[in-house]
């Protein structure tokens, strides 16, 4: 019979800085959106809400997909990370070139907003980053107090004594 270790050989692929990104993404944005619309229109708004919700998904995708990919084998990481940025520029130039240039949609917003958005996400994972303990291998188990484990009691004499 082997004893189960409570060590789990997960990597632990900490996917929470997503809501950190989302929401603090939905507060710039709907500011943004707020004082972009009063002061270049409200097709200028929606190009801001527009280009955070672009950002947001694409960082989503990302960070599952590499996550997904770390949890099979962390060699997978970085071709994961970039053919998901692969796909994700093609959309994103696909939805720029499909949108009217004159529209209910301003396109240079969108495009600004996509660049602000994306640098915001950046920043947040770089901070995420820098205040988690992360280890460059996995540590080593704890060592187990098993109730019934022998141990040598001085009252009764060794295997010599």
């Amino acid at each position: 019979m082997t004893a189960q270790s409570s060590h789990s050989t997960d990597p632990g692929w900490d996917l929470s800085f997503l809501w950190v990104g989302a929401a603090v993404t939905a507060v710039a944005a709907g500011v943004g959106a707020g004082v972009t619309g009063v002061i270049g229109g409200w097709s200028d708004a929606v190009g801001v809400l527009v280009g955070a919700a672009l950002v947001t998904a694409f960082f989503v995708v990302s960070g599952v997909v590499v996550a997904w990919a770390g949890r099979i084998n962390d060699a997978f990481t970085l071709p994961a990370a970039l053919g998901a940025f692969f796909v994700k520029a093609l959309v994103l130039f696909a939805i720029l070139d499909a949108l009217p240039e004159e529209g209910w949609l301003d396109r240079l917003t969108l495009a600004w907003a996509v660049i602000g958005g994306a640098l915001l996400w950046s920043g947040i994972q770089l901070r995420w980053v820098w205040t988690r303990q992360l280890y460059y291998v996995q540590p080593p188990a704890p060592p187990r107090a098993d109730v019934g484990a022998a141990r040598p009691d001085p009252e009764k004499p060794g295997p010599r004594g």
